[in-house]
């Protein structure tokens, strides 16, 4: 049987190209198990988690000096009853050591009070560990599973072993595992600045661990471990593309890989893997919306997710708290990163994805083939009219305005969403477009991730916190046109985004650009906020228009 570059459960090296998951985080982990740690592992989704519980796992057993055991919780999501909750622990936990054929397991819950659920699971285990001959270490995987109730009272039972085990036996090591970091219930189940006791089930001893993205090198010997199987050569452009999109998200970088072997050269599997390829994989990994995708992009919804990223796209400055639990939260979930002084997403494909999810009511209803806004009418000589089309978008904006932001939970951002889905909608018209490179795409991103349609037109796109802006590029045959986007907080936001435009308009080697001003107040009317002038600013000819 061949290898695959595996996009659905945990990796194994004998069905699997993949990267040895004890190099990205086992060595940590090895350490916090001799000093008889409890602990937590958390990271994004798809990031390799469980490959590499499964492979600790083995190697504890190999070594001889543990038994460990890998237990799912994923059985025990949604029951917050600790009377119902404490038995499917204890259950998963049994069948588990069942299935891994741990000595004495078929005695684990033999003769145990299950009704006296509050020191159920802590007297199972302090039995099971004193019938064995050497120390247990367990990894919980999906302990971000558990709620309510159910949660505090399995933690604070692992809480009354941990303190109590050099007089009672009980598990020498431990992990809990999962998208979340543990401490993160804390809000949910207690108000704020109340305490949930001096014996809190959150004081875990150890620091949060977190399983970091595979590395450029990383990623270039995954690949070559296929093109080692079948002499199929990724071009170093191509790898240097997946990076650049990825910026190493585990799932990710197997998904282009996959998509590109299972189906873009299928017929021909030794035809080099080209970044034109590359960018075909991320358009259909990216427009089939993949669960991956699905399960991310509903954390959009969540105020306190909204709360991070809206800033992000708007380029809010001194919005994000860095310190704050929701900033926390949002990065656990692998949804920014923060490598550069700034907190941006944290891919470029991520961008993509967050923009579309926001937008994608907005981008449908704009598709209707009634509306006026259409290319041909914008060309002049050859050339994107971009005064006449960013003149029909202030007359679009203030007609609908009004009902777009309403339908936005993200009101700050609406506008340059909005806009953002008008010129998508007239530009590429609507639908699908290619890249430079041959390959199908459509959307925003940042500004590392190009589209382009079948005339040639692309877009470029870069948003992150503390920018005070989002800059946005149409290129055109040849011909660029740069865009600047920017909410006015005050009479100094014409004046820094003249500055910042012009900076960026010198990166693009253009003289000519755009800025465009959403006035959010209510005391002026829509004739004042509605305006075209022409600046200058670095030698730089930049038309400003208000909205």
């Amino acid at each position: 049987m061949r290898r695959i570059f595996n996009v659905a459960g945990p990796c194994n090296p004998r069905d699997h190209y993949m990267i040895d998951a004890y190099r990205r985080l086992g060595p940590e982990v090895s350490a916090l198990i001799a000093d008889a740690q409890y602990f937590i592992i958390h990271a994004a989704r798809q990031s390799g988690k469980t490959t590499l519980l499964k492979d600790l796992t083995r190697r504890l057993h190999a070594e001889g000096q543990y038994y460990a055991l890998y237990c799912s919780l994923e059985n025990v999501e949604g029951i917050a009853d600790p009377k119902e909750g404490l038995p499917a622990i204890i259950n998963a936990i049994s069948r588990d050591l069942l299935n891994a054929d741990m000595p004495n397991a078929s005695a684990f819950k033999k003769g145990l009070d299950m009704a006296d659920y509050t020191n159920a699971a802590q007297n199972a285990l302090t039995a099971y560990c004193r019938s064995l001959n050497k120390p247990l270490v367990i990894f919980f995987d999906e302990a971000d599973c558990l709620s309510g109730q159910t949660l505090i009272n399995f933690l604070r039972q692992l809480r009354n072993g941990y303190v109590n085990r050099y007089d009672v036996p009980f598990v020498h090591s431990l992990a809990l595992v999962g998208l979340r970091n543990i401490r993160d219930y804390r809000d949910e189940y207690r108000p704020p600045n109340q305490s949930l006791g001096t014996a809190s089930p959150f004081n875990i001893t150890a620091p949060p661990l977190t399983l970091r993205n595979f590395t450029f090198e990383e990623i270039t010997e995954l690949y070559a471990q296929h093109t080692a199987d079948t002499g199929q050569v990724f071009q170093d452009d191509a790898v240097d593309r997946v990076w650049d999109q990825t910026q190493g998200q585990p799932w990710l970088v197997n998904a282009i890989a996959n998509e590109i072997v299972r189906t873009i050269t299928m017929a021909n599997p030794l035809e080099p893997i080209s970044v034109a390829m590359v960018s075909n994989a991320i358009h259909a990994i990216v427009t089939r919306r993949d669960s991956h995708f699905d399960s991310l992009m509903a954390r959009l919804r969540e105020e306190r997710v909204r709360r991070i990223i809206e800033p992000v796209i708007t380029g809010g400055k001194n919005a994000i708290e860095r310190l704050s639990d929701d900033y926390s939260y949002v990065k656990d979930l692998g949804l920014i990163r923060d490598d550069h002084e700034v907190v941006e997403p944290a891919n470029p494909i991520y961008a993509d994805i967050m923009v579309r999810s926001l937008n994608w009511d907005t981008h449908s209803a704009l598709l209707k083939p009634d509306l006026p806004y259409q290319l041909p009418r914008y060309m002049r000589g050859g050339a994107i009219d971009m005064d006449y089309l960013l003149r029909d978008f202030q007359a679009f904006w203030r007609e609908n305005g009004a009902i777009w932001k309403e339908r936005y939970d993200y009101k700050e951002a609406a506008g340059q969403l909005v806009l953002q889905a008008f010129l998508q909608r007239v530009l590429n018209g609507g639908g699908s477009a290619t890249d430079g490179a041959g390959s199908v795409s459509n959307g925003v991103c940042d500004s590392k991730l190009r589209y382009s349609n079948r005339q040639g037109c692309r877009f470029e796109y870069q948003f992150a916190a503390e920018t005070g802006r989002a800059d946005l590029c149409v290129e055109y045959e040849g011909k660029r046109y740069p865009i600047e986007l920017k909410i006015r907080y005050s009479s100094k936001t014409l004046r820094e985004g003249l500055e910042q435009l012009s900076r960026y308009m010198d990166t693009l080697g253009c003289e000519r650009g755009w800025l465009v001003l959403f006035d959010q107040r209510k005391s002026i009317s829509w004739a004042q906020k509605l305006y075209a002038r022409t600046k200058k600013a670095g030698g730089k000819v930049i038309r400003v228009y208000g909205a």
